[in-house]
């Protein structure tokens, strides 16, 4: 699974959830985290990691943060690869999070089997994502941190992408993306 979305989406936070209902369903669960570079250091935090503590000590989840070493698309030059890798090393389920900043950041789409874009229910002008480019690639969009104040927010975000998403070409003949 592919999964992209704006900063403060609660990315990291859904992947360790997520994550750590399958390894209690006795999946094998490898993350591949992408971080963005800085373009005058080359340097990258790293940091999603430390956001999935619990699904850091689950001995059937295994995290490998990377930059993104200016490889644009949201993944780094050798994502695919590692998916593989992972694969070969018994992991039932490979989730890859992307660098998540913008609309093109939908390389990884190609790379999985379905392409989730994690949405928050408050973000600003929530019709900015149905311009061509990642909702486009999307098999599946999220409305996540919908509850407590936000419930109001996240069902009109969710009927907006809808009616949105009703405009675009279908992808597949079998596969009609949801929200």
């Amino acid at each position: 699974l592919g999964l992209s979305g704006p900063p403060g989406a609660g990315k990291s936070t859904f992947i360790e959830c997520f994550g750590k209902m399958l390894t209690e369903r006795k999946h094998k669960v490898s993350v591949l985290a992408v971080d963005p570079s800085s373009s005058t250091s080359g340097g990258s935090l790293l940091g999603d990691k430390t956001r999935m503590t619990e699904l850091s000590r689950d001995m059937n989840a295994y995290i490998r943060p990377s930059p993104t070493s200016g490889t644009l698309g949201g993944v780094t030059r050798t994502t695919n690869e590692a998916i593989l890798l992972c694969e070969g090393g018994g992991y039932d389920v490979v989730l890859v999070e992307t660098v998540g900043v913008g609309q093109s950041e939908f390389a990884v789409a190609d790379m999985v089997d379905m392409f989730i874009l994690l949405l928050p229910p408050a973000g600003g002008d929530e019709l900015q994502g149905i311009k061509r480019g990642i909702i486009e690639m999307a098999d599946l969009v999220a409305v996540n941190k919908a509850d407590g104040d936000l419930v109001v927010a996240a069902r009109r975000i969710q009927a907006e992408y809808v009616s949105a998403m009703k405009l675009l070409r279908k992808r597949s003949k079998v596969w009609r993306p949801k929200v």
